[in-house]
């Protein structure tokens, strides 16, 4: 996967710490990998991605994190 283009949230702060980033693959899949260990990645379809950020945008998942 070392031919993507991976991207970091605008969110990260630029740092090297806890980061999700994401690319497109010319599979039409979304990739994407923590970047404190980019050797382990996982890949979904553009459909369930959007559903995911929406879900994440909308508060869906705070309770994990608290």
């Amino acid at each position: 996967m070392s031919q993507l283009a991976w991207r970091k949230s605008s969110y990260s702060g630029g740092g090297e710490g806890e980061c999700v980033e994401v690319a497109t693959g010319p599979d039409g899949l979304i990739h994407f990998r923590e970047s404190d260990d980019p050797r382990v990645t996982a890949a979904t379809t553009r459909a369930i991605w959007a559903t995911f950020l929406t879900a994440a945008k909308a508060g869906d998942f705070d309770r994990l994190t608290g």
